[in-house]
């Protein structure tokens, strides 16, 4: 089997990135089958080893000096003080204070890894957090990394998945978000048919592409309380939801489309499957249409253990399903599980991709 060539940014330099890389790494298991890159500044990763060492004492963590790592250069020598107490210079990196200098940072590792992986040099990226407000600090307004990535691939049919593998019983959680980083007012002008379809012909091609499911059942929340019961408690269901569920039905006569299902109920056969608690046939993927909607459910089952996965890309990208935790950076307590699941992940979306080229042009 051909290794998966990922690379790892270090996310926001300010943040638990470092750290959670470095403890990952430091597990013999996440090397299986791919070979691993760290985009970062290695001085950065350097001072972080060490004041997680000397300081916190903190084992096992993976020496800088023995990893492949692609250092970036940020234009500055002098841009970096990890010791908050001694700088309060926004033009420094300091941890556990994102700022523009951080998200600068990270902006630039990010931008390295993507040309990277367009000009054929990875076959996927796990990223590191980041912090949205330090890159807007730096002059980079994105909604987050999703976009960013999406806009240098040239894509604009893109989704955010979410992926959960249940240490109980080992099944697969799946789900996409039909509306990302907007406010909740927002939503029910975003959503429209057209988006709809693009959703779940994302979420159909990712199954099919990186599951190997061919005829998947799909589970699709309606947007209002009870899924609008009848038009009392909000209209879009029967304006449009309903329709254009009959539609998809149709258009894919062979797969089972259940839907709209009401979002209080449609997460009880997944937490169900997920700690196996009776006989349940869960959907393969499921469709949430705003970010809190799909994501209250999937960070109460598997919090530290979900996957943010980048679908429609070129290439195959990954990110732990947590955030830059300022507030404990540099305290050598963060939990890596995430950054570990995010990197097997990653390489075994990229060898299912293989596989299943490799079955198209035999």
């Amino acid at each position: 089997m051909t290794n998966s060539r990922l690379a790892i940014t270090l996310g926001d330099p300010a943040g638990i990135g470092g750290e959670v890389i470095l403890k990952a790494l430091a597990d013999p298991k996440v090397y299986e089958n791919c070979e691993l890159t760290v985009v970062g500044s290695r001085s950065l990763l350097l001072e972080i080893y060490t004041k997680l060492n000397l300081v916190h004492n903190c084992s096992p963590l993976a020496d800088p000096e023995k990893l492949s790592i692609l250092d970036v250069d940020l234009g500055n020598e002098d841009l970096h003080n990890l010791n908050s107490s001694e700088s309060n210079n926004s033009n420094k990196i300091i941890i556990g204070e994102g700022n523009a200098a951080s998200g600068a940072a990270s902006f630039a590792y990010m931008e390295t890894a993507i040309n990277c992986a367009l000009q054929g040099e990875f076959d996927g990226i796990v990223t590191g957090p980041i912090a949205k407000s330090a890159w807007k600090a730096a002059g980079h307004h994105y909604p987050g990394q999703t976009e960013l990535l999406a806009q240098k691939s040239g894509v604009e049919k893109f989704g955010m998945l979410f992926v959960a593998r249940s240490p109980h019983t080992n099944w697969t959680l799946v789900t996409l978000l039909a509306t990302t980083h907007i406010p909740l007012e927002k939503v029910p002008q975003v959503l429209t048919p057209e988006l709809m379809t693009q959703k779940l012909d994302l979420l159909l091609k990712c199954l099919k592409q990186d599951f190997g499911i061919e005829k998947p059942k799909i589970a699709i929340a309606g947007l209002n309380p009870h899924s609008g019961e009848g038009g009392q408690l909000g209209s879009e269901e029967q304006e449009w939801l309903i329709p254009w569920l009959e539609q998809q039905r149709q258009k894919y006569p062979s797969l089972q489309i259940d839907g709209p299902i009401p979002p209080d109920t449609m997460w009880v056969k997944p937490g169900q499957a997920w700690y196996g608690q009776g006989k349940v046939t869960p959907a393969d993927g499921y469709l949430a249409l705003y970010h809190d909607q799909g994501l209250i459910p999937v960070k109460l089952m598997a919090f530290d253990r979900a996957v943010n996965t980048s679908i429609g890309l070129p290439f195959v990208r990954t990110s732990p399903d947590h955030g830059t935790a300022f507030d404990i950076a540099g305290k050598g307590i963060a939990d890596a599980t995430s950054m570990k699941t995010a990197i097997q992940l990653a390489a075994e979306l990229v060898s299912h991709r293989k596989l299943g080229v490799r079955s198209q042009e035999s």
